[in-house]
């Protein structure tokens, strides 16, 4: 890695040229292709904007958090959860799993830079990844190749919805809900109702709260667990086997056995099975930890749409009004890569890439992808080891020829 720096206009500039790839976001993504690379004797450097590892589920998690599928299938190439690790771990496991991951295969980032533009150069073939920090200083990294592992949640989504601004009362994204704690007594608008949504009701029933959740359009809950077996181990098993409208319709009649018709309690089933849901559009079902109950309880309400909010009140697309204390957006998040990837061929203007999995991992030019399958952290490590591959072969190729090059030189000069 060779750096010159200069002063000009009061700021501090560096130009960094890296002899591997550039990994953009220190996540989970980030780690294991930094690892695997690690693997492959690539040298690297990883960027993320943020002043840790996993900043998303350090800075942007709710306390009670824990992994939703067994910790097989979360764990990230070539380092698996230690042994005493429950079988789900909880928020803070996980956090500790991946600090002892990027100490394992010394993975250091470059904190606190953000990425401000990366675009391919044609003319020098090599990518330029422009940086700046919050104490003004900026850099450029200049690359061969270039890794986007800012994933599919970068940053959060924030509905417009008509007179939230005159609400009046707290109005938080989940991202910066902690515990139900302190809304003890209080009405709360749960707004979202995928996993996120849930736990947080579930959360703040648990705490003493009167949760309402919007329920705005289908969902598909499942249960964890199927005869003390992962759901979606179950589903992987029976896919090796059975096609996927079949696997789709066991999951759903022994839901209906072990949770009982949702639709009764004001939450409506999608007309495609959770699988196909999942593969087509991305929309994770829900994997119930015990929110339905509060549901069938009463504990927790299901309503309608939302039409618009005023001053301590939510009046429902049925007409109802709710008198409410706070409001939590459980409302999703999005990819951030349009603001600062210069590039329209790969990457769709959603901020994913424009190709299906399995082949949505490699671009042209030296660009990659990684955890935007939305298959998750299984999707997310099969991603690292393709790309870690494909950029070995070529490094080591380049590496052989430059030795080959210096011998040949030498030859040259012994033999003058």
């Amino acid at each position: 890695m060779f750096t010159f720096s200069l002063e000009q206009d009061s700021v501090s500039r560096r130009c960094v040229w890296v002899n591997g790839p550039v990994i953009v976001g220190a996540g989970p993504s980030g780690l294991a292709v930094g690892a695997c690379l690690r693997e492959q004797g690539v040298p690297f450097v990883v960027i993320e904007r943020s002043d840790c590892i996993a900043s998303l589920w350090q800075k942007r998690t709710y306390d009670r958090l824990k992994l939703h599928l067994p910790k097989k299938f979360c764990q990230l190439p070539k380092f698996p959860f230690p042994n005493h690790y429950p079988e789900y771990p909880t928020k803070r496991q996980f956090i500790e799993y991946l600090e002892l991951y990027a100490k394992h295969f010394d993975i250091n980032p470059q904190f606190n830079e953000c990425v401000q533009s990366a675009k391919y150069d044609e003319t020098c073939r090599v990518w330029r990844v422009k940086t700046s920090s919050p104490n003004g200083f900026e850099v450029e990294y200049i690359c061969q190749w270039l890794v986007v592992a800012t994933g599919e949640n970068a940053e959060k989504l924030v509905p417009d919805i008509e007179g939230l601004k005159d609400f009046g009362g707290e109005v938080i994204h989940a991202c910066d809900y902690k515990s139900g704690e302190k809304y003890q007594g209080k009405n709360v608008v749960v707004i979202g109702c995928g996993n996120s949504g849930m736990e947080v009701s579930l959360d703040l029933s648990n705490h003493g709260a009167q949760p309402s959740i919007v329920c705005r359009s289908s969902v598909h809950v499942l249960p964890r667990e199927i005869f003390g077996k992962s759901t979606f181990e179950l589903a992987m098993f029976m896919m090796k086997w059975l096609p996927l409208w079949l696997v789709d319709n066991i999951l759903l009649i022994l839901a209906w056995f072990i949770l009982g018709n949702i639709e009764n309690y004001g939450l409506k089933r999608p007309s495609i099975g959770p699988l196909e849901l999942k593969n087509k559009h991305g929309k994770t079902p829900v994997l119930d930890i015990g929110a339905l109950e509060k549901i069938r309880s009463g504990k927790v309400k299901v309503v309608s749409g939302i039409k618009k909010f005023s001053c301590g009140t939510v009046e429902l697309v049925n007409g109802e009004r709710l008198e409410i204390d706070s409001v939590v957006l459980a409302t999703g998040y999005c990819s951030n890569v349009p603001y600062w990837l210069q590039e329209s061929e790969f990457f769709s203007k959603n901020g994913f890439p424009k190709a299906q999995f399995p082949n949505n991992w490699k671009g042209n030019s030296g660009l990659y992808a990684i955890g935007f399958t939305r298959k998750g952290l299984a999707g997310a490590s099969a991603d690292a080891i393709n790309i870690a591959q494909d950029i070995g072969k070529v490094y080591k190729e380049d590496l052989k020829q430059k030795k080959q090059k210096v011998s040949t030189h030498r030859r040259c000069i012994s033999t003058f």
